[in-house]
């Protein structure tokens, strides 16, 4: 079975910058209609005039993704391009550090309303535009739309200094799972892509500021590399596709391997 997403319809969150980018990309070489959304305007706009030959299959919408408001426009805009939508990845996230001993730190808080409430909040107001598109549609066997949230490892590791990161990321894959359950008499399929080190902005210019990360990083993934930003995005094409058709609540893990290793033996080695 094909692995094509070619005129299918998409709204990507997160798309300015980072893994979204790669994955907005990525859809549009392989066909699809994006609609790419961020808070980054400026990058958007740059974007879009990377995209100046193919035009007509790309969008750009500038909001707050944690605004119901913004998530109602975004919908809006993409109807008006596009008249359908068929695919949500919602990949805008935010890493902050947490000190779980500061009761001031309120960085938990902030991380499950920037990457937990706003993907949920979004996923159920594009679920349902796509409940009622099927409607219309005669073939009452036919996928109905795809949805792929961007999760973490981080949600399987515990390092207290990213305790609030790693709660949203635990907080995001049950949700998904939960998610797929209560749209699967919609023919919505719901998964997500669970991902260790990916060769991003931000980990370039960690991998610049801190030394021995790299090394720290390789040691510690049976695959001895980082990935790159391409790999993530074709997992999440594989999970959009039609191939996907029998594949709902899975976290699909992209570490190298990561997670299978016992830190504990890892250190001692």
């Amino acid at each position: 079975m094909s692995f094509s997403i070619a005129g299918k319809t998409a709204i990507i969150t997160g798309a300015a910058n980072g893994v979204g980018l790669a994955i907005a990309r990525h859809f549009v070489e392989k066909g699809a209609r994006v609609m790419m959304a961020d808070r980054d305007e400026a990058n958007l706009k740059d974007e879009l005039e990377n995209h100046a030959n193919d035009e007509e299959n790309v969008r750009i919408f500038s909001c707050d993704i944690r605004e119901k408001l913004s998530q109602a426009n975004l919908l809006s805009a993409t109807l008006d391009a596009f008249d359908r939508v068929d695919i949500l990845v919602n990949a805008s996230r935010q890493v902050l550090t947490t000190d779980p001993m500061d009761d001031d730190d309120d960085s938990v808080t902030t991380l499950l309303q920037q990457n937990l409430m706003s993907s949920l909040r979004l996923s159920q107001l594009i679920a349902k535009r796509m409940i009622k598109q099927s409607e219309d549609e005669s073939d009452d066997t036919a996928p109905v739309g795809a949805i792929v949230n961007l999760s973490s490892i981080a949600a399987r590791r515990t390092r207290p200094g990213l305790m609030g990161f790693s709660i949203a990321t635990a907080a995001m894959d049950q949700m998904t799972r939960t998610m797929a359950i209560a749209l699967a008499p919609h023919r919505i399929r719901v998964n997500a892509v669970a991902f260790g080190s990916v060769m991003s902005a931000s980990l370039q210019n960690a991998l610049k500021d801190t030394d021995g990360l790299r090394d720290d990083i390789l040691d510690h993934t049976p695959l001895s590399r980082i990935a790159n930003a391409g790999e993530l995005a074709e997992a999440v094409q594989f999970l959009c596709s039609d191939a996907a058709g029998f594949v709902t609540g899975q976290i699909m893990t992209v570490d190298g391997g990561r997670t299978l290793l016992d830190p504990v033996e890892t250190a001692a080695h």
